[in-house]
């Protein structure tokens, strides 16, 4: 359970759809731990809808027919959380990933957006803003601590490519490149978010220690 900053605003807020993203390894599930100790609870974090998907069982295999099925339900799943998540006043709903994300996972046959009935500018206009953290290079820090990471080193980098060009026509998207210290892609993710933060709350943000030298 994350502990949050405390925060004295009771402001009515116009949430803002934040979408934290990147390849396999790029250090989102760790930053989202984080996320309580440097924000108020006006932050309301989502659970990533690929995690509740397999998590939960749902075949995942390598085969095309099942790998479409997972991700529509993987899309669908993720419209309706991002659905429910401004029933408590939110000032930024947080998405560990974003419906666009899918398209770096379709196997084809056909095209995501036909498949789904939608378009990439309809989804892409659902978010406000979207950051983009890479994942470390083969010969760098990729790890396979999930229990639910597959990919190997070049898959993941290779699904990092495809998540960043599936982006790429988002006009508030922010690329984080890899660093060799952690806490300095963590804190510039941070200060990322900061910046989506309305005043009555940004002032409650904790900043992160700049890294030693």
């Amino acid at each position: 359970m994350r502990s949050w900053v405390r925060c004295d605003c009771d402001g009515v807020h116009t949430p803002r759809r934040v979408v934290l993203t990147g390849g396999p390894g790029a250090g989102k599930t760790a930053i989202l731990e984080l996320i309580g100790h440097f924000f108020c609870h006006h932050v309301k974090v989502l659970p990533e809808s690929a995690g509740l998907i397999f998590g939960g069982g749902f075949p995942r295999e390598k085969r095309p027919e099942l790998q479409r099925a997972a991700q529509r339900a993987i899309f669908y799943v993720q419209r309706e959380l991002e659905a429910t998540a401004g029933v408590d006043n939110p000032a930024i709903i947080l998405c560990d990933r974003g419906t666009v994300d899918g398209v770096a996972y379709w196997p084809g046959p056909g095209d995501f957006w036909n498949d789904l009935g939608t378009t990439l500018d309809t989804q892409l206009a659902r978010y406000d803003a979207v950051i983009h953290l890479r994942t470390p290079s083969i010969d760098g820090e990729y790890n396979l601590d999930n229990p639910l990471r597959l990919e190997t080193a070049a898959e993941a980098a290779a699904v990092d490519e495809r998540i960043l060009a599936a982006w790429a026509r988002h006009p508030q998207r922010f690329v984080v490149e890899p660093t060799p210290d952690f806490l300095a892609k963590v804190s510039r993710a941070i200060e990322l978010l900061r910046a989506q933060m309305p005043p009555c709350c940004e002032h409650h943000v904790v900043s992160l220690p700049p890294p030693a030298r």
